[in-house]
């Protein structure tokens, strides 16, 4: 009996041996994937990439999270330290260069090597490196500019503005006529953000915009005070979209479409949102000179994958990011979200509006990743609150700046 007592044990602990392997060969071939790509065109990109990768490796299952981009920004800081997925979707520039020096994002620099991506990624690897190493595989960049409804400018007769004194007058023209000039929702802070890059760097220039990024002007210095200056011009006159900061990006886009509005400065992934009847209304065009002597930058956001430092899966992690940087991959990512390939042998697709933003791109004097991909966390959260409230209240515009100094002295300890 004794006998039968212990061959029973020895049985199940086989059993359990055994169940728990086979637990373990279920884990390893399970990736899972935290993702902030939520809007239809790329939510639809991705679930083809999905699927792809999955054919291509049938020993890996994919577990896909999707997650509403302003929710996403947030709770990842909990993932990475806590517990991890095993690739997050996230940002080039700074935004990764936080997560890369608190010991967050894996060095996948061999991968580049073996991949010949320092090639392939040539334009793109400065944003993905610290300290000469690569923490992330990027898949999109693209360009910001002002898309505008052409109908309207033709009705009303204006020209594509090439100065600023040619859009303050276009603004003024639309406005005159009933039209709100500019779109935009500011409920979330980043679309406001995107004025104050193109304004400081068409008036001050591409290194003093990045030296104040990098917390090394006051946000008191008056060039940055002759920024808010330039937008008075079109703040003060009102030809912003009323009560913009209760509409969301989203929500501020159907006043383009259906005319009330004329223009809105935004990324070229809302040319992904247009309807067919929309698209031939829309045009687009460069941020117009301030300063003729202050050469063109031009914002151009970078997209990346990661994989996180406390990652279970890293070696299929690995895997779904070189499928990702392959061309052909890239250019069927793109091709969705009317984005611009970050691997250069990929092929952006033939459209007038990702043409338009190939050839500025091409040209600019230097880019820059965005206000709140370029200067540190708690600043920027602090600098994005401030350009909202100087939108809605432009009066209380030195306070705002003497609260954005203070931020800038405790973020950079200064």
């Amino acid at each position: 009996m004794k006998d039968m007592r212990t061959l029973a044990k020895k049985s199940m602990g086989m059993i359990s041996a055994l169940m728990l392997a086979l637990s373990g060969s279920v884990t390893a071939g399970t990736l899972v994937i935290n993702s902030d790509a939520s809007d239809p065109a790329p939510k639809k990109a991705w679930a083809e990439v999905i699927e792809k990768f999955e054919q291509a490796n049938p020993d890996i299952t994919v577990k896909y999270n999707l997650y509403d981009h302003e929710a996403y920004k947030t709770t990842i800081r909990n993932w990475l330290v806590t517990s991890p997925p095993d690739v997050v979707f996230w940002y080039a520039g700074n935004r990764m260069k936080t997560f890369v020096d608190r010991g967050l994002f894996e060095d996948v620099s061999d991968m580049w090597q073996a991949n010949g991506m320092d090639k392939d990624f040539a334009s793109a690897m400065p944003a993905m490196s610290v300290n000469g190493k690569q923490y992330g595989v990027p898949y999109t960049y693209y360009q910001w500019g002002i898309y505008y409804r052409k109908d309207l400018f033709d009705k009303y007769g204006i020209a594509v503005p090439k100065t600023w004194e040619d859009l303050v007058a276009a603004s003024k023209t639309l406005k005159d006529n009933g039209v709100t000039p500019f779109t935009i929702g500011t409920k979330y802070l980043w679309t406001a953000a995107g004025w104050f890059d193109y304004l400081n760097m068409r008036v001050n220039g591409l290194d003093f915009h990045i030296d104040l990024m990098d917390g090394k002007v006051p946000y008191t210095d008056p060039r940055v005070k002759a920024v808010f200056e330039k937008w008075n011009d079109l703040v003060e006159p009102g030809y912003y979209l009323d009560n913009h900061a209760s509409y969301s990006w989203q929500e501020a886009q159907p006043f383009l479409y259906n005319g009330e509005a004329a223009m809105y400065l935004m990324g070229n992934f809302l040319a992904a949102n247009f309807t067919d009847e929309v698209r031939s209304n829309m045009g687009f065009f460069q941020f117009p000179v301030i300063n003729a002597n202050v050469p063109k930058a031009e914002d151009a956001p970078m997209d990346t994958l990661h994989i996180p430092s406390k990652a279970k899966n890293k070696e299929d992690a690995r895997r779904f990011l070189a499928f990702v940087a392959q061309p052909e991959i890239q250019t069927m990512i793109n091709e969705a979200l009317l984005q611009i390939p970050t691997n250069n042998k990929a092929t952006p697709k033939d459209d007038e509006f990702l043409n338009a933003g190939v050839v500025m791109l091409g040209e600019a004097a230097g880019t820059a990743q965005f206000y709140d991909r370029d200067t540190d966390p708690a600043m920027a959260k602090e600098g994005m609150k401030g350009f909202q409230q100087y939108m809605v209240h432009p009066d209380r515009i030195d306070k705002i700046l003497e609260k954005l100094e203070k931020t800038r002295k405790r973020t950079f300890k200064q």
